[in-house]
């Protein structure tokens, strides 16, 4: 017996590797010549810590606060040189595929279909030389290859991931490279060459009502999530709203009609932009968003459609008060372009939250700890400090993960101090770590000099100064959560 694991780095590539019963999820890599993130192999250093988005699995030992920490693991976090996969699972490697020496698959195969859909729309499948290569996620892209041009074109899978065919929406545009090939010259039989597959838009584990929000050809990706849903069953109700510009570019209703008929908890609604249509329901898509399917903000809302729909539709849910717990989102141009994928989660105010939380507890550890520490804690104190700033330059992170893991050394330092194990298991309880996790990346700006607080916090401890530590553990806060801001902001004008 083996499984399908899916590897998902940080620039949307995805590699697939088959992971024997009873092997380790690194070996597996390895093996598959995939150079994953890994040192000691023995559960001790972290370096292999990863998020498993979906799938059953058994960790072995590890070391935890140094590895990694319980409610790390609780969260979802793994540890691939201990993780044992117990079926198909979903990795995600905090780490881009140059660094693991790996590249977008290539594959090659023929036309298998044109099927013109409407006037607007059509879609076509390819049969490949070697199916069995080819694994994807529901809601991931490939890049074809325009046949007898050195032009790429980017479509999801319409098709599921155990389809033997794979297949592909697009809109005919006049000056589509591959819409122009596919009206005017292509034939069944003829060679197409892709990548892939690639991209973060993709679905999750299902653990909560799911909203689907498609625009156009952006229905693809939801053809591919809803043969995965049929294919497991869920529990939870499935809602998609369907939207397009004219009457024709209505496509796959009786699809969707069928997969209704599958799932009971699966409803649809349909809606064309042109007040002029014939269909019942015209407007938006944001027009068709009713209260019950965004749960009270217990929804994961997966979101495909071209840049205006996505910034509507995100416009609509602040204007409206509604902040989901996961908004997934894809951009695509009418050319065949994916513009950006992403996932917006950390709202500011959570954050603000879980900061000020962060700031009472360091309050009251410093309450009950200032003047106690020897020596040598403060010694060590000042290195963890000290630590935190090789991960920093010219104002900006180099390297995330180190400094996530460097700056929870040291402000959980003064909490363990205490010998309190209530507070350091409610301290640790706190989602910081997840949260900077999901927003600091190199590009965002630091706000204030994080280092020198840092070491002004351990300059306060060896004076004994209550005053000026309190002070100090204010200020960095109130930096610590400007720095979060932007990184947030960042996210979501990029959305």
């Amino acid at each position: 017996m083996s499984y399908q694991i899916a590897l998902t780095f940080e620039d949307g590539v995805t590699r697939f590797i088959e992971c024997n019963d009873g092997e380790i999820v690194s070996d597996a890599s390895y093996r598959s010549r995939i150079n994953i993130p890994v040192d000691c192999l023995d559960g001790v250093c972290g370096t292999c810590k990863s998020f498993c988005e979906s799938g059953a699995y058994e960790l072995g030992d590890y070391v935890i606060d140094e590895a990694m920490t319980e409610d790390e693991e609780a969260a979802g976090y793994v540890l691939t040189c201990q993780m044992t996969p117990q079926s198909d699972c979903v990795i995600r490697i905090p780490v881009t595929s140059d660094i693991a020496k790996v590249a977008a698959s290539a594959h090659v195969g023929e036309i298998s279909s044109i099927d013109w859909l409407s006037e607007t729309t059509l879609g076509f499948s390819i049969a490949l030389d070697s199916r069995d290569s080819l694994g994807f996620i529901p809601g991931q892209y490939v890049n074809v290859l325009v046949p007898g041009t050195d032009q790429t074109r980017s479509y999801s899978f319409s098709s599921g991931p155990r389809a033997s065919d794979v297949g592909f929406l697009l809109r005919n545009t006049p000056t589509g490279a591959l819409a122009t090939y596919l009206r005017d010259t292509a034939q069944v039989g003829d060679r197409v060459d892709f990548t892939g597959p690639l991209g973060s838009f993709y679905l999750r584990e299902v653990r909560r009502p799911l909203l689907f929000l498609a625009g156009g050809t952006g229905l693809a990706p939801f053809l591919s999530m809803l043969e995965k849903v049929s294919s497991n069953g869920t529990e939870n109700p499935v809602h998609l709203i369907y939207g397009v510009t004219s009457d024709p570019d209505l496509v796959k209703v009786d699809e969707l009609e069928e997969y209704a008929r599958q799932l009971p908890n699966f409803t649809f609604t349909c809606c064309v932009a042109d007040e002029s249509s014939t269909h019942p329901n015209k407007g938006y898509v944001t027009r068709y968003i009713e209260p019950e399917h965004v749960n009270g903000g217990d929804v994961d809302i997966y979101l495909c459609g071209p840049p205006p729909m996505v910034e509507a539709v995100r416009r609509h849910l602040e204007s409206n008060g509604i902040a989901p717990l996961n908004f997934y989102y894809e951009k695509f141009t009418s050319t065949g372009l994916v513009t950006e994928t992403g996932a917006i989660q950390v709202k500011v105010g959570d954050s603000d939250e879980a900061f000020d939380a962060r700031m009472a507890f360091e309050l009251g550890a410093a309450h009950i700890v200032l003047g106690r520490l020897g020596p040598e804690q403060l010694a060590e104190y000042r290195r963890l400090a000290e630590a935190t700033g090789a991960h920093i330059k010219d104002g900006h992170f180099v390297d995330p993960a180190g400094f996530r893991d460097a700056n929870t050394a040291f402000h959980m330092f003064p909490i363990e101090a205490t010998g309190n194990a209530t507070l350091a298991e409610a301290y640790q309880r706190l989602l910081v770590h997840e949260y900077m996790s999901q927003v600091l990346t190199p590009s965002v700006t630091l706000v204030g000099d994080i280092t020198k607080d840092h070491l002004d916090m351990v300059e306060a401890f060896e004076r004994g100064d209550m005053e000026r530590l309190r002070a100090v553990i204010v200020e960095h806060t109130e930096h610590a959560k400007a720095t979060m801001r932007a990184g947030i902001g960042m996210s979501e004008s990029a959305g």
